[in-house]
């Protein structure tokens, strides 16, 4: 990457070319100066929540290990939600752990055999049940087959064979593909119940 403070009296164009300062007009000029210094102390606040956020979580799983060791517990990982409240009830802070799940190659076997159990069963089986059960299988606009939906299909209580050996290898075929780890930050409205988030994102300042 070409950095446009290493070559005085230049400037660098969207197609890599470098141009003299004197060809660029003014305007282009001071546009050019008003992004890049944003997007510099964008790069610092950035770096700023990265740490941040990286010393939180150390410090409440060291918390959580501490409460372990307390009780003599011991803990099989950094996995769990957890909330902790100051003294005062003011404040709150929550560690969440979201997990991204995935099906893999079995999932079309099983919706295969969803597919023959209403075909099979097309005069027993209720229009709306039909609808949602090939409802679940629908991608959406990147492509992707709703986890949620196609789980909650298990909880479908159906006696049937060929459904719950559908059932069987939909369990089978997920699993959790990767994980994000979350900080958030709360403080109590007033003296209710009521906890508002202290937003730590650019659209919620």
């Amino acid at each position: 990457m070409v950095k446009q403070n290493d070559l005085v009296g230049y400037l660098q164009n969207a197609q890599g070319h470098l141009v003299p300062t004197e060809q660029v007009d003014e305007y282009d000029q001071m546009r050019d100066q008003l992004v890049k210094e944003i997007v510099g102390q964008a790069q610092i606040v950035q770096k700023v929540l990265k740490d941040f956020k990286t010393k939180s979580m150390d410090d409440i799983q060291g918390f959580v290990e501490l409460s372990a060791e307390r009780y003599e517990v011991s803990l099989g990982g950094k996995k769990g939600n957890v909330t902790l409240t100051s003294y005062d009830g003011k404040y709150r802070i929550v560690r969440s752990i979201g997990e991204y799940l995935q099906f893999d190659e079995r999932l079309s076997v099983a919706k295969e055999l969803v597919d023959q159990y209403i075909n099979d069963k097309i005069q027993g089986v209720d229009g709306d049940l039909a609808k949602l059960v090939r409802g679940a299988f629908k991608v959406d606009k990147d492509g992707r087959i709703s986890t949620q939906r196609v789980l909650g299909l298990r909880s479908i209580g159906i006696k049937d064979d060929k459904w719950m050996k559908a059932m069987n290898i939909i369990s089978d075929s997920v699993h959790v593909a990767n994980t994000k780890a979350y900080v958030r930050v709360y403080e109590r409205v007033g003296n209710s119940d009521e906890y508002k988030q202290i937003p730590l994102n650019v659209a919620g300042a």
